[in-house]
């Protein structure tokens, strides 16, 4: 669908840091239908939205020095952006980059929650975030995967204002009564030197369809494709991409 309006505190963003910015384009291209403008501004060096059906997307971005991961970044929308980031701060999070103007789009931050997990902040200016989320080859779901759940949860639904929905493997996480995200305690299945995270999850038509065209395309399944095993669960393949930044698909079952 596409987007009206983007709550204070929910998922307003998503940027792809790449090594290969033109690669990148080639394979979300092709894989989710994407087309790809980037900005002529200098100043935006070389920054380039994604668009689905002539609305904005997502993001890719040159990676900013050789030492910054290539990864998938979420934005959370902050109506103040200084005041969301000192708010953070003293909530246990690290100020990495900003808040700082960027041109004329809006105004930005770059921290790590408590447990680790790098995010934005973005308080909108010219440019608001996602233009369509939740259709096909969209944005759909943030995924957290935290070494602490506990304190990942207490810190975001005290600095954003998140609710809740407690589950003993999978809380969930949303605004206004409507979920847009989980939080996944992470165990033995992830290497002790893989850091809290968060994925974006777009939704498609067909998982395994997808997860077979990212295989092609040079990417690797990391999981699935397979059913989660809980009402209403969805169907989901976790895909890293030929330049190693993670995201996951999902798509509902027997149309729910």
């Amino acid at each position: 669908m596409k987007v009206t309006e983007i709550l204070p505190g929910s998922p307003c963003w998503a940027q792809l840091s790449a090594s290969d910015p033109e690669a990148a384009q080639r394979f979300y291209g092709e894989l989710f239908g994407w087309t790809a403008q980037t900005d002529p501004n200098p100043e935006m060096g070389g920054y380039t939205i994604f668009s689905l059906d002539g609305a904005p997307a997502a993001a890719v971005a040159p990676l900013m020095n050789p030492q910054q991961p290539v990864m998938w970044l979420l934005s959370f929308a902050a109506p103040d952006v200084d005041a969301s980031a000192a708010a953070a701060q003293q909530a246990g999070a690290q100020l990495w980059m900003g808040p700082m103007d960027v041109a004329e789009v809006g105004r930005w931050a770059l921290l790590s929650d408590p447990t680790g997990a790098p995010f934005s902040l973005w308080q909108a200016g010219q440019f608001s975030g996602f233009g369509v989320v939740n259709e096909p080859n969209a944005f759909g779901w943030a995924d957290l995967s935290t070494r602490d759940s506990k304190a990942a949860l207490d810190f975001y639904s005290g600095v954003l204002g998140w609710q809740v929905w407690p589950n003993e493997t999978y809380p969930m996480v949303g605004l206004a009564d409507t979920m847009f995200g989980g939080v996944m305690e992470m165990g033995d299945m992830f290497p002790p030197e893989v850091p809290s995270h968060w994925n974006p999850f777009f939704l498609v038509a067909d998982v395994d369809a997808t997860a077979a065209a990212a295989a092609r395309l040079g990417g690797e399944i990391l999981h699935g494709p397979a059913d989660v095993e809980m009402e209403n669960g969805p169907r989901l393949a976790v895909v890293r991409d030929p330049q190693g930044a993670t995201f996951g698909v999902f798509a509902p079952r027997d149309g729910s």
